[in-house]
């Protein structure tokens, strides 16, 4: 999770308010402990992007705890659907800090009983959703990356969803990450950005599963 700070100078009696840019919230405490180093930071407030503000004394302890919790979290998501077997490919990498270590998880699976491709690209990202909880992801910003337009865009509202299969997919998406507390922020690339999803989703079509969770070395 991305960080400001916003402090109260003092130089020869007069203040002015500050305010940081967006930086990682491993650095908010060593760029405070240089602030104080001034003598002249009279206060100074935390801010994180979903405009929940602390003190010092209460980010410090907050901070200690968000450690222990998965942040910065990246989904990568795609589905695939092959007509002629009537079977779907779902691939999902998702990317985070935790113990000031970096993770990944990936997986994949083959579906059975969807419709279309657009279909298989909205299971893909409801299970997503899914295996964020079962990461331990909750109350936080979530980059969802995908390469399917329509999905991205009609979660994100720039687009309607007129299909009724559709809409009960958004619905289900909506309400995971509402019962999770995620704040999502999608964004749409082209295929060419969105390989290892790709990948492994075409592998769940050819009959390989992946299922691998370990820190990046």
């Amino acid at each position: 999770m991305k960080m400001k700070i916003k402090w109260q100078y003092e130089f020869k009696g007069r203040k002015a308010e500050f305010e940081s840019e967006w930086i990682s919230k491993d650095i908010v405490l060593p760029l405070i402990e240089d602030l104080e180093r001034t003598g002249r930071m009279k206060t100074a407030t935390i801010m994180d992007e979903l405009l929940n503000e602390w003190t010092v004394k209460e980010f410090t302890k907050l901070n200690k705890q968000l450690d222990e919790e998965p942040s910065e979290v990246e989904v990568y998501f795609d589905g695939g659907f092959d007509r002629s077997s009537q079977i779907s490919g779902i691939g999902i990498a998702v990317y985070y800090k935790k113990n000031g270590e970096d993770w990944r998880c990936r997986i994949n699976d083959r579906l059975l009983q969807l419709e279309s491709n657009n279909e298989a690209e909205y299971a893909a990202l409801y299970r997503a959703i899914e295996l964020l909880g079962e990461i331990g992801v909750k109350q936080v910003p979530v980059t969802i990356t995908g390469d399917s337009h329509v999905v991205l865009k009609q979660l994100s509202g720039e687009w309607p969803c007129f299909d009724e299969t559709l809409n009960k997919w958004l619905d289900r998406i909506e309400s995971k990450l509402e019962s999770l507390h995620l704040t999502p922020l999608y964004k749409p690339v082209d295929r060419r950005q969105n390989k290892e999803a790709d990948k492994l989703a075409n592998q769940a079509l050819e009959g390989t599963i992946v299922n691998s969770h370990s820190v990046i070395s």
